[in-house]
């Protein structure tokens, strides 16, 4: 099993994604967090089929249909936390951390 923790951000909420591989084509992806919206993504995401649509371009990734469905804030990171915990589940890609972090400009801000 992978687990991923997201700070989301300014919306303040935190979630845990849980992905395991059932067998060469199921994954089991399960998000836990206070967010009623990203609860709601557990619906559809539940248990799918990788090989179909998981990985392609952003408008047609099953996760990000999902996202888009479901979720109203664009700038919710974790939809892609939950497509890198399945490429690590799926020993497509090493557990390396992804950040952002705001830097000061010249106004200050």
């Amino acid at each position: 099993m992978t687990k991923v923790r997201v700070n989301a951000g300014a919306c303040g909420y935190t979630a845990i994604v849980k992905v395991q591989a059932l067998d060469r084509k199921k994954i089991h992806i399960n998000i836990i967090t206070a967010c009623r919206m990203l609860q709601s993504l557990n619906e559809e995401l539940g248990l799918i089929d990788w090989t179909k649509g998981v990985f392609d371009r952003f408008c047609d990734s099953v996760i990000y249909r999902t996202a888009h469905e479901k979720l109203k804030h664009t700038d919710c990171p974790v939809p892609m936390a939950i497509i890198k915990a399945i490429q690590v589940e799926l020993k497509g890609a090493v557990p390396k951390d992804v950040t952002m972090k705001f830097e000061p400009t010249e106004t200050g801000n």
